[in-house]
């Protein structure tokens, strides 16, 4: 059986095609993150995970560990990791609370700020940039399509954030 392959406006009408089509879109999306996660570990050092933390933080006075956790979609046992990384490398200070002694916030150190002003821009921002030019009609399809795809993939009910990273989401393992 002979099978016709029809170009039109850059997509193909046969539907192995297209499904090659769809599996090089999804990797160059992969690709992207770990090209991303790489740069940024070349330019300052950080885990995409770990620029959002000082992204959050840098954005207010000083931030609970538990605010961090809900903020980021992640657990408080993750963001703890990270923040223990950042107060290592003297990003970030956890502090006692001014209102309550038994709670601890972590505050952004003058190098955390320095090395947020040497990042390159975040992958996430420039899909964020990008995404709110979409018409609402066209927001409401990426998402729904998104959405679906997480579904193909058996993804749908797998703890995520908002950071675009590699890595096991649920353990955060390459993510500090």
């Amino acid at each position: 059986m002979l099978q016709i392959s029809v170009m039109v406006c850059g997509m193909t009408t046969n539907a192995e095609l297209r499904m090659d089509d769809s599996l090089i879109a999804l990797r160059r999306i992969l690709r992207a993150t770990e090209l991303y996660a790489r740069d940024l570990a070349h330019a300052v050092g950080l885990t995409p995970a770990q620029l959002r933390v000082l992204q959050i933080v840098n954005g207010k006075e000083s931030v609970t560990p538990k605010t961090l956790a809900t903020q980021m979609g992640v657990s408080q046992a993750t963001v703890s990791a990270l923040v223990d990384k950042l107060v290592a490398r003297g990003l970030v200070e956890r502090v006692p609370s001014n209102q309550d002694r038994r709670q601890t916030n972590v505050t952004v150190t003058q190098d955390g700020q320095a090395r947020l002003e040497d990042a390159p821009d975040a992958l996430q921002q420039r899909y964020v940039r990008a995404f709110l030019a979409l018409a609402d009609w066209e927001q409401a399809q990426l998402v729904s399509t998104l959405e679906r795809v997480a579904d193909m993939l058996d993804a749908r009910g797998l703890d995520a954030s908002p950071v675009l990273t590699t890595g096991d989401i649920k353990t955060g393992r390459k993510a500090f």
